[in-house]
């Protein structure tokens, strides 16, 4: 009988992950981190939360499982926090959960796996891990490797996007049950067990910003967060004044602290010049950026091709132009797409499987080359 490592969060999600497992014949194990001190008294939908951990501890002993928790707070801070609040403070838009994935959550998942004796690990994600051999439809030429990662089933709740960080030496090992159903399925089962969390609402917020308040925060963490500048139009005209870069991301409308006869929206973020130039929202779109620190879940046999390609993790994925140019890619969409920012992920699909994906360095407003 294997044995599997399954992180919890103390939500439904990871909840069932454990009872599916177990169906399936595994020796189920659970595992679940504290990452964040001061969600000491937050709301337990966080999947951080103290509430959260307790929560799992509450479900894995319905199920009749082994539970433990690990306190990698130090390691959350250095590899996850620090980075965000530097990144916002340089005027990117990061994603936590995408820093948590790669340097926290799956590698001590594994580290865990290895002491406890454990074959595998799992999650809660809604995304499918399935072998080599998937790709017989497609015109691309991809070399194949020993795992590859596809989109779940339900296109309201896939998360493949904040997946394409692993890398083969983690697909190898996980097993994501979920992938296979819709979320409203995972509910219904949950409620059909009676578990704890059947109920329990969807975390929206990221996990360690108490009062979803990201500026207030990255004020209280950060001497280098900023000054204000200058508010400029496209020409260069000062329109007002800004609190401080870090208060502002790529396509927001809200809180620019300008008057304007039509809507305005930051367009571009500029460090250097501590300027925030705004436009109009098809000022806002665009087709072309520029990505680096890729990780490639299938190799590319030629420097040019056509995939899908998600900015958001939400968003439907949209076809494009992609030309590999040393160690970065150049994304060129078929037509523009709302807001794509520095500091975000864009990830690459062939249909539903992932193709790989990397940090948006530049929006290129000029006309690319590709």
């Amino acid at each position: 009988m294997a044995k599997v490592l399954v992180g919890m969060s103390g939500g439904v999600d990871s909840s069932v992950t454990v009872h599916l497992l177990l169906q399936q014949g595994f020796e189920v194990e659970g595992l679940s981190f504290i990452l964040w001190e001061a969600r000491n008294r937050a709301s337990s939908t966080a999947c951080c939360a103290f509430e959260a951990v307790n929560s799992a501890a509450k479900t894995a002993e319905n199920l009749g499982i082994r539970h433990a928790a690990v306190d990698v707070r130090g390691e959350f801070i250095d590899k996850v926090v620090e980075p965000f609040v530097g990144a916002y403070a340089k005027g990117m838009t990061p994603n936590p959960c995408i820093l948590c994935n790669r340097y926290i959550k799956f590698p001590f998942l594994l580290r865990e796996a290895q002491k406890r004796g454990a074959e595998f690990i799992a999650t809660g994600h809604y995304a499918r891990v399935v072998k080599e051999g998937g790709l017989e439809e497609s015109t691309q030429k991809f070399a194949l490797r020993n795992n590859i990662l596809r989109k779940g089933i339900d296109p309201k709740k896939d998360q493949s996007y904040v997946l394409y960080v692993l890398g083969q030496d983690t697909l190898d090992r996980l097993i994501l049950p979920l992938g296979d159903y819709r979320k409203d399925e995972i509910r219904a089962i949950a409620r059909s067990l009676d578990l704890p969390a059947a109920d329990r609402p969807e975390s929206q917020e990221i996990c360690f910003i108490e009062d979803k308040n990201y500026f207030q925060f990255i004020e209280k963490l950060s001497l280098a967060a900023g000054a204000p500048g200058p508010v400029t139009d496209v020409s260069g005209k000062v329109l007002g004044t800004h609190k401080g870069l870090y208060c502002y991301t790529i396509g927001q409308r809200k809180g620019l602290g300008i008057s304007s006869l039509e809507p305005r929206y930051v367009i571009k973020i500029d460090p250097l010049k501590n300027t925030l130039c705004v436009g109009s929202k098809e000022e806002a779109k665009n087709r072309s950026f520029f990505v680096e620190d890729v990780n490639w879940l299938l190799s590319p046999e030629e420097s040019f091709f056509r995939a899908t390609v998600k900015v958001r993790s939400m968003m439907e994925a949209r076809p494009a132009a992609i030309e590999i140019r040393g160690d970065g890619v150049m994304v060129v969409f078929d037509e523009p797409q709302w807001a794509p920012a520095p500091g975000q992920s864009a990830v690459f699909y062939d249909g539903d499987t992932v193709i790989g994906g990397g940090i948006i360095v530049a929006a290129l407003q000029a006309a690319a080359r590709v």
